[in-house]
């Protein structure tokens, strides 16, 4: 089911983050699939922004996943930035212990937003929205968000 769909530029990508973040917010699993460049860790980086992510917010491919703390309603949560492009398979993600943090953000206690999920797809756990950035002619990005159930 899609959830959204909206073309955007870097200008507007704050706004864009909180459109997304709007749709997806009561769902705890959100994937990232886009080619290289089509800014998955910049749209991250503009839902760090919305969600009062006092760090910056940077690419966690080689530290696989970057925890930072975000406020919802009023509350603190962790969010876990993972990136799983060095992955070459599910048995990869097992062994970096990935199906903990998503364990963590499907009973509540988090947040989980996953760039490259495909490396392992197999641990992903339903529902989750699956988003997806293509990039423009025009160097606009249009996002789609589909829930995955």
């Amino acid at each position: 089911m899609q959830l959204l769909k909206q073309t955007y530029d870097l200008n507007g990508i704050d706004a864009a983050a909180a459109h997304l973040w709007n749709a997806v917010k009561q769902y705890r699993l959100i994937t990232l699939t886009g080619n290289l460049g089509a800014g998955k860790t910049t749209l991250v980086s503009a839902l760090g922004r919305h969600l009062q992510i006092e760090d910056a917010v940077s690419s966690p491919t080689f530290a696989l996943v970057n925890e930072y703390t975000m406020y919802h309603e009023g509350n603190r949560y962790p969010l876990y930035h993972i990136d799983w492009y060095r992955l070459r398979n599910e048995k990869d993600a097992f062994a970096a212990g990935m199906e903990e943090y998503i364990e963590d953000a499907m009973q509540g206690r988090s947040w989980c937003i996953i760039e490259w999920p495909d490396k392992a797809k197999d641990l992903l756990q339903k529902p989750w929205v699956a988003v997806f950035i293509g990039t423009n002619e025009d160097g606009t990005r249009t996002l789609i968000a589909n829930l995955e159930s």
